[in-house]
């Protein structure tokens, strides 16, 4: 059996940081032990928990994720997950200190819980295209060109290892309801309880957009409440719905 990833969420945004937990806390092998909204809280959480990696935030109030780093990563491994993509700051982050940088939008959840395991466990995770020197293959990691969603929106369906004892939801929802992979995420986020809010910032795309999908989920589903549509998804809407 894998040794659990113990992992630390360092961001100022307290959604984010509720999607982040609610996509790696037991996922993969992965486990979300604490949580921090700037670099000072991040350290103190770092020196009280010994996180095998940090997921950490570029700007935060206070003291933000570059001014952390140089103590961080004497404590524990760092992987800087923001939004902030500026060829300056990724460098900068690389030079002092971090294992890893990966962008909001640019990737898939299977590819940050691969990320965050290989940084755990002593490897470097993705750099960010804009670090990488010429004439050097990037090593930011890329897309399924295949996958329906678009670049800027990863694909939260595409399980990670420790998740895929979970597939046949997926392929009851492309089967069956003839759901399309991105709905099948959200269905899923639904069922756990997720809220709108939530899931917006768990899938990085807008509360507009997830609305959108819930939708045509009703619609396919035939269902008119979210209690409808988890009971139709589970197979249990002949006990638990109308």
């Amino acid at each position: 059996m894998c040794a659990v990833t113990r992992v630390l969420v360092a961001d100022d945004n307290p959604v984010v940081r509720a999607g982040l937990t609610a996509l790696l806390d037991g996922r993969g092998g992965t486990e979300v032990v604490a949580e921090a909204a700037d670099g000072r809280e991040a350290y103190e959480a770092a020196l009280l928990h010994r996180p095998d990696v940090v997921l950490l935030d570029v700007r935060m109030p206070g003291v933000d994720g570059l001014a952390a780093l140089p103590r961080l990563v004497r404590v524990a491994p760092v992987m800087m997950l923001t939004y902030s993509a500026e060829p300056e700051t990724v460098r900068e982050a690389l030079r002092l200190g971090a294992r890893g940088y990966l962008v909001h939008g640019e990737f898939t959840v299977e590819q940050l819980v691969g990320a965050v395991r290989q940084v755990g466990s002593g490897g470097v995770g993705p750099l960010g295209c804009s670090a990488t020197p010429p004439g050097v293959m990037p090593r930011s990691i890329s897309l399924n060109p295949n996958e329906e969603a678009s670049r800027m929106q990863p694909d939260v369906g595409q399980s990670s290892p420790g998740r895929r004892r979970g597939t046949p939801l997926l392929g009851k929802g492309l089967g069956v309801h003839r759901l399309s992979r991105r709905e099948v995420e959200v269905m899923e986020l639904i069922a756990a309880g997720m809220s709108n809010q939530q899931i917006a910032a768990a899938c990085f795309i807008s509360e507009k957009t997830v609305k959108n999908h819930i939708n045509r989920i009703f619609a396919k589903l035939h269902s008119n409440s979210r209690t409808q549509a988890v009971a139709t998804w589970l197979g249990t809407r002949g006990v638990a719905g109308r």
